[in-house]
């Protein structure tokens, strides 16, 4: 296949690089497109040198009349010649521009003239990152059916640590495979997931709720997208966007949660339990908010529903896979879980552990089923997400 791949200006530029490396070693053609800021950080010649092949720097040539006409129409030719636009590191100039339609560098101009599919893996500081106008320009080139290879979360070059450093080259090696060779052997699945915390009120300005961002449900619903299923996500309260072409359902309390879950069973052939729904909710919720100074105060909990147990006693034709969070006995709490719910597969994960878990882009699991148990260890939520598909897949299969 045949990739023009953009760098943007900023410090992890140099990795891009090790991914044109790492494409040609797949077998791909790349056309390196490095913008002004790009070259302030790694040089044309390193990429004409990986690619064997001209470095485009900018919309026009100073050299001879005729390269000039000719490269007034380059981003024409580029555009028409290449199967994927991926831009590696995008900043958060390079995706402004694109989500307003501006077109003042070769890059910008490329992008409004390319009509295949656009790939983004965005790199910067971390509090540019959350910036809402970079999230809404992200949300805008989400909805023209973009991907994004988020980026990960870490020790960033301006010295602080968070979200915004460039995704690791391979797994963006990897994700470029998987568009330009989707693998589509869920496209006779309809899943039904669920993600994130829910809520619980205790009046009409406080709950109860856990540490759950829903990244890892999120990162299982884009999973099973990108091989090809239906999915219907059914999402407490999250800050995350749905996945493209997720069917979407947003609940706060456990009791919506399960409502809904068995309101949209209907055609099912898979069911991934991964939200973190609250064990309690409280008895009787205040009308009007609780004053600090009321004396004797106290909450009554009762347990939430069991929506696992009831899916399991009330199991049909699905597949049916839950979650366990513990912060000890692992491996015993998620077979007791397997058995005593009925499923076909439990994901067991420890909570609170450094750097995975709940509210972090890593986990590290154990897929407990009838007759194994699968570690995986500490990986990208995305790749995790990845190995319990293919598990489940394979219990179909077996099945």
């Amino acid at each position: 296949m045949r990739i023009a791949l953009a760098v943007g200006g900023g410090i992890a530029a140099y990795k891009a690089a090790e991914l044109t490396r790492l494409l040609i070693q797949r077998g791909h053609h790349v056309q390196a497109i490095l913008t002004r800021g790009a070259q302030e950080f790694i040089t044309p010649l390193t990429f004409a040198t990986l690619t064997g092949r001209k470095t485009i720097t900018g919309l026009f040539s100073n050299n001879t009349p005729e390269a000039t006409l000719a490269s007034a129409v380059e981003h024409i030719s580029v555009a028409e010649e290449n199967d994927l636009l991926l831009v590696a590191p995008a900043t958060a100039n390079i995706m402004s521009h694109f989500a307003h339609g501006l077109a003042d560098d070769f890059l910008s101009t490329l992008y409004l003239a390319f009509t295949g599919p656009v790939m983004l893996a965005p790199a910067m500081n971390m509090n540019m990152w959350t910036h809402p106008a970079t999230q809404a320009n992200l949300e805008t080139l989400r909805v023209r059916g973009h991907i994004l290879i988020a980026p990960t979360e870490g020790f960033l070059a301006c010295g602080m640590s968070g979200p915004g450093r460039l995704a690791d080259p391979l797994d963006i090696a990897d994700a470029v495979e998987r568009q330009l060779h989707p693998v589509t052997d869920f496209s006779v699945e309809t899943v039904l997931i669920t993600a994130g915390p829910t809520q619980e009120p205790i009046d009409p300005v406080r709950f109860l709720s856990n540490h759950s961002s829903g990244k890892m449900g999120y990162a299982l619903a884009q999973a099973a997208i990108n091989r090809g299923a239906r999915v219907t996500l059914i999402s407490g309260p999250v800050n995350l966007t749905p996945p493209n072409g997720a069917r979407c359902i947003k609940v706060r309390t456990a009791q919506e949660m399960r409502d809904q879950v068995f309101a949209n069973l209907e055609g099912v052939t898979m069911v991934i339990k991964c939200a973190a729904v609250a064990d309690f909710h409280v008895a009787a919720v205040a009308p009007q908010k609780i004053k600090k100074n009321m004396p004797g105060f106290s909450v009554e909990l009762e347990p939430t529903v069991d929506i696992l147990a009831e899916l399991g006693q009330k199991k049909g034709p699905w597949l049916l896979i839950g979650f366990a969070a513990e912060t000890q006995n692992l491996q015993q709490e998620a077979l007791r879980k397997l058995q005593e719910k009925n499923c076909d597969m439990i994901v067991g994960n420890l909570v609170g552990q450094p750097g995975t878990g709940f509210e972090s882009g890593h986990n590290e699991v154990l897929l407990v089923t009838k007759s194994d148990v699968i570690e995986i260890p500490r990986a990208t939520k995305q790749e995790v997400a990845g190995r319990i598909l293919t598990q489940a897949l394979a219990l179909r299969h077996a099945n």
